[in-house]
């Protein structure tokens, strides 16, 4: 017997689909070591693209993935753009994250 839709049920998909974007935004090594240094404080592309041992340009279009999903912001300094977490939510993720693959729980 099939079950009736709750009439929010569009909504929530919707809901999501967003939430599946910008989880896939983060789906990259490089994405999150960025998103664990911008929770530490704010950073250039350069010296991000320099921890992660990519190109600045590596750098920049991960950062632009994960700014269109609204999780950095960019602050220009005379010639220097700082970028820095604009999405609070980031760091429970990443808490969760770093709980279960970086801290030996791993099975």
């Amino acid at each position: 017997m099939p079950t009736k839709r709750k009439p929010n049920a569009a909504r929530e998909l919707q809901g999501f689909t967003q939430a599946a974007e910008c989880l896939k935004a983060l789906a990259h090594p490089v994405r999150l070591r960025m998103v664990q240094l911008l929770l530490r404080g704010r950073y250039t592309v350069g010296e991000l693209a320099e921890d992660c041992g990519v190109p600045d340009n590596v750098a920049s279009e991960h950062l632009r993935l994960m700014q269109r999903c609204g999780f950095f912001r960019s602050e220009r300094e005379g010639r220097k753009v700082f970028y820095r977490v604009a999405e609070s939510h980031l760091e429970k993720i990443m808490s969760c994250i770093e709980s279960r693959f970086l801290s030996g729980a791993s099975r």
